[in-house]
């Protein structure tokens, strides 16, 4: 029998509060914004898998070409226990465990995820396909659980995706902080980071032709109807995709094509959205070596290895705890 552990830190009552305190806090900010961590529920999700095998977007693929071509190297780190923050499906991973080879009997994997349900069926998966790996599932948010990791042996974070660019700088350095005070010297992060790039091509990878991008977008307005009966009038709510020059990110947001009240039943709320008004739901920041290697060097990371795909798009970067 393959061995499986799971650890829930993150019930559906914990969601629900976090969705509320999110859409409250968010709703009242001017400008108003939203996490994008509510845009993946199961319609979300598929919309997502569809945007990854866009022709304009392009992280999912090069970060994966990285990952076939420099596998061998990022396994020689020598850890015994793999971490990956959004583990989602699992897939990245697989690339890695498949190419260690030899005797894998010691290996953990440690896959840690937001959504429980989704979370047992890939890590259960895994398990099958590879028994003599422990699969350790965590169920928790980066943001709170970070604590709860399970500990002991040489062990490599993968935050993969380029999900570290959805953080704002402050957000970012309590991120590494928190990562970092969890773990050993000796131990590692494996980060996947999209790079600054002709702004034209970023837009379009955030606006896809087909309106991909803008379905998924609004869905997050279709999340908030649903969990916390509101009345959002999503199709009267437009996709746009913008590049900020000075932070070096994209941002995605949602505008009012015309005035509109909102009732938001389960927070008694009542929100006033004129014709315009944008909500922020997304940032996706760009990066450059030298920045992101300060970065980690601040929350106490080396870098150590640094490899891009063909192209120069995106970067996978490995570093060592100090």
């Amino acid at each position: 029998m393959p061995a499986l552990t799971i650890d829930v830190h993150l019930r559906p009552a914990d969601l629900d509060r976090a969705l509320r305190e999110d859409v409250l806090t968010g709703l009242a900010a001017r400008p108003r914004t939203l996490p994008p961590k509510w845009f993946y529920d199961h319609a979300g999700s598929v919309l997502f898998e569809q945007i990854t095998r866009l022709p304009e977007y392009y992280p999912t693929r090069r970060e994966r070409e990285i990952l076939d071509r420099h596998a061998p190297d990022i396994t020689t780190f020598g850890a015994d226990t793999l971490i990956e923050l959004g583990s989602g499906s699992s897939e990245k991973t697989r690339v890695l465990l498949d190419t260690m080879g030899g005797d894998r009997s010691g290996l953990r994997y440690v896959p840690f995820d937001v959504s429980e349900a989704f979370l047992r069926d890939a890590a259960g998966s895994l398990a099958a396909d590879h028994p003599e790996v422990a699969v350790h599932a965590v169920v928790g948010d980066f943001e709170h659980h970070l604590g709860l990791l399970p500990t002991g042996g040489r062990r490599l974070v993968a935050f993969l995706g380029g999900t570290l660019g959805n953080l704002d700088p402050l957000a970012r350095r309590q991120f590494l902080s928190d990562l970092r005070s969890g773990l050993e010297p000796g131990d590692g992060l494996l980060l996947g980071t999209d790079l600054v790039k002709d702004p034209r091509r970023l837009v379009r990878a955030y606006d896809d032709a087909a309106g991909v991008t803008a379905a998924f977008n609004r869905n997050v307005l279709e999340v908030i109807n649903r969990e916390l009966h509101a009345d959002f009038p999503v199709d009267r709510f437009a996709h746009r995709a913008l590049w900020d020059p000075d932070a070096e990110w994209i941002e995605m947001r949602l505008r009012a094509e015309e005035s509109c009240t909102v009732h938001i039943t389960d927070l008694d709320l009542t929100i006033d959205i004129d014709a315009h008004e944008e909500i922020r739901t997304e940032i996706s920041a760009k990066f450059r070596r030298k920045a992101l290697t300060a970065e980690l060097a601040a929350a106490g990371f080396e870098l150590d290895h640094w490899w891009t795909d063909q192209a120069g798009d995106f970067a996978l970067s490995l570093s060592r705890v100090t």
